[in-house]
């Protein structure tokens, strides 16, 4: 019996209110794909495991993981895709700033991690988990470049929006460099909870000191962020 059920740490994608029965197996089998793709990465490394042991565990065939992954690589690494999706509303509300929709995203992220740390019965265990889920990614060249690709476009995502509220081009550097500036948050909400992770007793107690980083940084930032305006004509 598993100790922890860290596949359960996968966000999931919330049940639309009116689905079809050939939507839903779609959703649930994107979801067998990717927990059971990465428990074997876990278990043996990335490169030691080929797509076709992924489709035969699963009962499909190879074509058909790649129908929902493109690559082996976002079978471990979706929640960027959600992230980007996340980017593109948040950063598009007029009622919120910059800053604080790029925290509104992180947070519920950081509350996904601490709420699954808080249901395990093994919390040790679990942490061992993660820290086990991020060497592997470190260790992969494969898995850093996909991020590094990933966040690539999420800073080019936040840029467009960024452009849109005021006014401006995406190529222009101020969309540019607010977007860059946004999107490095999530490395110190990566490196926070590394850091933080062995050292507090509570999921709880995770949160809050990961969020006062995050926090920190972020105040720098909007520092910065109070002169991006909407462009004057003719400027």
């Amino acid at each position: 019996m598993r100790t922890v059920d860290w596949t359960a740490l996968r966000r999931r994608d919330a049940e639309p209110a009116a689905e079809g029965l050939r939507e839903r197996k779609k959703r649930l089998l994107r979801r067998q794909l990717s927990d059971t793709a990465t428990e074997m990465f876990m278990k043996r490394g990335f490169d030691a495991v080929r797509v076709s042991e992924i489709a035969a565990a699963c009962g499909v065939s190879e074509k058909t993981v790649f129908n929902h992954f493109p690559t082996k690589e976002s079978l471990v690494l979706d929640l960027g895709e959600t992230t980007l999706g996340s980017l593109r509303t948040a950063l598009a509300d007029p009622d919120l700033s910059p800053v604080e929709a790029a925290l509104k995203i992180l947070s519920g992220e950081l509350a996904d991690l601490t709420s699954w740390l808080a249901g395990q019965h093994d919390l040790d265990q679990a942490k061992t988990m993660l820290l086990r889920f991020g060497m592997l990614i470190g260790s992969t060249p494969s898995l850093r470049a996909y991020q590094r690709d990933m966040a690539d476009q999420q800073v080019a995502a936040a840029a467009e929006v960024l452009a849109r509220r005021t006014g401006m081009s995406p190529d222009d550097p101020e969309p540019q460099i607010a977007a860059t500036a946004l999107l490095a948050l999530w490395p110190i909400q990566f490196q926070a909870l590394r850091r933080h992770l062995n050292r507090v007793r509570t999921p709880e107690q995770l949160h809050d000191v990961v969020s006062a980083d995050v926090r920190r940084a972020a105040h720098l930032i909007d520092t910065g962020l109070t002169s991006l305006t909407p462009a004057r004509p003719g400027s």
